[in-house]
């Protein structure tokens, strides 16, 4: 079977669906490779290069259709494109279906079997096909960079000799795979960087990341990632209307906010309203990669870049993956040449479109004539879902004092059981050993129980930093036996001389530790 990809004809889309590299993977699953000429010129991969792969170069975009059993595309086909459909030809591409009802109707008249990118289900065996991901991930880094050319300043804070340079603040709005590499990007070049999401379970992957994640006063069932695909629900007009609030506080001290927040099928949320832009510094930027959808600014005009009123920048770019055409394209040519590996599971060049298989069921919209969107659930979910612990009970001032109370009770018993004991140890010594002995016995009983509690009450975070103080009380307990060494005992000596030994270990092993946590801050 042959398998072609024809040059996108999408107005200023230039990724493409093969490349030399994924071209001879997909031969290795026993496929014939055909391209459109030009097809990769605009994504760096020449005519050239192709049929050093291998590939063979078609000369038309009609011949090549009528030539490939698999089509592969990267946006969803026009009008034209779908009329060259014939019976049992298959096309994989982002499809968009549930906005394509009339595409979807024409590829079941022709009795072509359309596999949706943008459909492949979000499970974890499934990830090295998520095309939607993958374009995402280079939308999220290439927002902060476009928001870098269009911000006057640095992200990171300088002190230079012409005077302090503060960093940058940023706000990334939507905490999905374009949202996580927003704030990893904007991190990375030293930006103070805020994240918010509706999902609560994602603030832990925000702060790893080194941002702030911004937390509402309010409390609202949220439906688990593991139900949703990994996408946000939407929000009840009370949430939003908090959210609205917070936004609105935040708007004057950000210089970038970047929105990423999308709903499958449905328009994309209003988040920042002209009022938000209009409390907005004059230099700052807004950066909105739902823009294809509608956006989530009040003021985003779909592929372009508007300056407001009061100077604040609103790009409404919706070709963020085309601007990195080649790395698009190599990341979504694997997600392809993945598909079709679940595709041809005896590497033999032949289609085996298993409607049982989650992934493939699941990304399919049309097939034997028959439009089979939407898919069933997967009986994989997308997330593992966490068990939600319970939030702790507020206590009142009573029990908080009565805790305190038996606290300090049960503290005082162990003290006391702890002391008695001691103190029967003393009793039984003192009846066999000599009054000498006793002297130096009860010096030492006393000090390892104060240096026990000493010890054993600082955090053991603070170890490290009171080395010092340690050190100090290691010098008294040296002194303390050399004092005793000179004695006529012969077990005093031998304690005493252990202590000297323990003590001048912990004193000199401070100074490493000590002089080696400097050196970390030392210019070389």
């Amino acid at each position: 079977m042959k398998i072609g990809a024809p040059k996108e004809i999408f107005e200023g889309e230039a990724r493409v669906a093969m490349t030399p590299d994924s071209a001879l993977q997909l031969q290795k699953l026993g496929y014939d490779c055909l391209i459109e000429t030009g097809a990769g010129d605009r994504a760096g991969f020449t005519d050239e290069a192709y049929k050093q792969a291998g590939v063979e170069v078609v000369h038309s975009a009609s011949a090549l259709w009528q030539a490939s059993d698999i089509v592969i595309k990267v946006r969803e086909p026009s009008d034209e494109e779908a009329a060259r459909l014939r019976n049992g030809q298959t096309l994989i591409s982002f499809f968009w279906p549930a906005q394509n009802e009339a595409m979807l109707e024409t590829c079941k008249s022709k009795g072509a079997n359309v596999i949706a990118m943008d459909m492949v289900p979000r499970i974890s065996r499934a990830q090295k096909m998520d095309a939607l991901s993958s374009m995402a991930n280079i939308a999220g880094y290439r927002a902060v960079i476009e928001a870098g050319n269009n911000f006057g300043r640095f992200f990171t804070g300088q002190v230079t000799a012409a005077g302090k340079v503060p960093p940058a603040k940023v706000l990334v709005v939507g905490a999905g795979v374009a949202g996580l590499a927003a704030i990893g990007t904007a991190t990375s070049l030293g930006a103070i960087t805020y994240a918010f999401d509706v999902r609560p379970e994602v603030a832990e992957q925000i702060e790893s990341m080194g941002a702030e994640f911004v937390y509402l006063d309010f409390e609202e069932e949220t439906q688990d990632g593991a139900e949703t695909g990994g996408y946000a629900a939407p929000s009840s007009p009370e949430f939003r209307e908090k959210q609205l609030e917070k936004f609105r506080e935040l708007a004057p001290e950000m210089d970038i906010v970047i929105t990423t927040a999308l709903i499958p099928g449905r328009p994309a949320p209003k988040l920042w309203l002209e009022d938000m832009v209009a409390a907005m510094k004059p230099g700052s930027v807004v950066v909105d990669l739902a823009a294809e959808k509608g956006g989530n600014c009040d003021l985003t005009v779909a592929d372009q870049k508007v300056v407001s009123d009061n100077g604040v920048t609103i790009v409404g770019y919706t070709d963020f993956p085309s601007r990195m055409a080649t790395q698009s394209s190599t990341l979504y040519s694997t997600n392809i040449r993945h598909m079709m590996t679940d595709l041809t599971p005896e590497k033999d060049g032949k289609v085996v479109h298993n409607m049982e298989d989650d992934v493939i069921r699941g990304a399919t919209v049309t097939y034997e004539g028959e439009i089979t969107f939407p898919p069933p659930p997967p009986k994989v979910k997308a997330i593992a879902a966490k068990p939600q612990a319970e939030k702790p009970k507020e206590l009142t001032p009573e029990e908080k004092k009565a805790q305190e109370k038996a606290a300090f009770r049960k503290q005082t018993i162990t003290q006391v059981s702890l002391l008695a004991g001691g103190a029967a140890l003393l009793l039984g010594v003192g009846l066999v050993a000599p009054a000498s002995f006793m002297q130096h016995f009860i010096v030492f009983v006393l000090a390892v129980f104060v240096g026990f509690q000493v010890i054993w009450n600082v955090s053991h975070s603070l170890h490290t930093p009171l080395m010092a103080i340690t050190n100090a009380i290691s010098s008294i307990i040296i002194l303390g036996a050399l004092m005793q060494i000179g004695s006529g005992s012969f077990l005093v000596i031998v304690l005493a001389a252990l202590a000297v030994f323990m003590a001048g270990i912990n004193i000199f092993g401070g100074f490493l530790v000590t002089r080696r946590m400097l050196a970390m801050f030392q210019k070389s």
